[in-house]
């Protein structure tokens, strides 16, 4: 190889290397959120979860009511869950009141609580059946009184399968066991120990307002805004 010509190479190494060092100091790391995200490998899905959602709920509503419901002693295991704009439009102001609100009525004023017809107490919220006219008794209080639930089921709380459940209440200074309805948490009232002359010695006093009577031989009731009217 020419002398010169190894001359010459070294020069321009040696310029290569003053022109690219600088710049490889000057240069900033990698910042870790530029890095590029690795490629997922699994398939897409089809419905984003919050549509799946969304139309479960559309279908769980638009489902129509199952038969059992309107039997004393089977349970719907379908939760009725709606938006509070949609129980107002659902119920009269009053049922609102007492099943949303947990308010009560005032005591003699309520549409049931002198009733001796016979048939089966629905919800007036979500139509299951909670009470039978054959467990209501003239308690005195002035509001419908009951022995038991119309499964015969007492003391039941959240996660059970039965018709009522029980929570504590301790409300205005005392404590109370307040009983819902396990379909759709709607307040009916609460139950007692003071009734030792009916079987199992419990009054559940329970509000006109969240209940309707289906008479015997009505397969099923009216809507809660229709029963209201009459």
């Amino acid at each position: 190889m020419h002398p010169r010509g190894m001359t010459m190479r070294h020069m321009i190494l040696t310029v290569a290397a003053a022109m690219i060092l600088p710049l490889a100091a000057c240069s900033p790391p990698t910042s870790p959120t530029a890095r590029t995200a690795p490629v997922s490998t699994s398939p897409s899905p089809t419905t984003s979860p919050t549509t799946s959602k969304s139309s479960n709920a559309a279908a769980q509503l638009a489902t129509p009511a199952s038969d059992t419901m309107n039997s004393p002693n089977t349970t719907s295991t379908q939760k009725l869950a709606l938006t509070d704009a949609q129980w107002k439009a659902r119920l009269t102001p009053e049922q609102y009141e007492v099943l949303r609100q947990k308010g009560t009525e005032r005591a003699f004023t309520g549409k049931y609580w002198n009733t001796k017809d016979k048939g089966v107490y629905k919800c007036a919220g979500c139509g299951e059946v909670l009470f039978t006219s054959d467990s209501k008794f003239d308690s005195g209080c002035g509001w419908p009184s009951f022995n038991k639930p119309a499964d015969g089921v007492t003391g039941a709380g959240e996660g059970s399968k039965a018709k009522v459940v029980e929570h504590v209440d301790t409300s205005l200074g005392m404590r109370r066991v307040e009983v819902v309805c396990a379909k759709c948490g709607g307040h009916l009232g609460h139950v007692f120990e003071d009734a030792p002359e009916q079987p199992g010695g419990l009054r559940y006093c329970i509000n006109s307002a969240s209940i309707d009577l289906a008479p015997d031989g009505q397969a099923k009731a009216d809507s809660p805004k229709d029963a209201a009217k009459k």
